[in-house]
């Protein structure tokens, strides 16, 4: 979903290429569109939504 950040924990996809192993698979998503940041290394490279690079 465009604006949103997706982090999964847990058993990976085989079909995708995935080689993580676990009883669980969780799936985090988080809207980032009203004023949603994220940094690497002290900079910005996503924020509202958008990729920033």
């Amino acid at each position: 979903m465009g604006g949103t950040i997706h982090v999964a924990l847990g058993n990976s996809f085989h079909e995708a290429g995935g080689l993580n192993k676990s009883a669980i698979h969780w799936d985090i998503l988080k809207d980032m569109t009203k004023g949603g940041e994220i940094y690497a290394d002290g900079e910005p490279f996503f924020k509202d939504g958008n990729f920033l690079i």
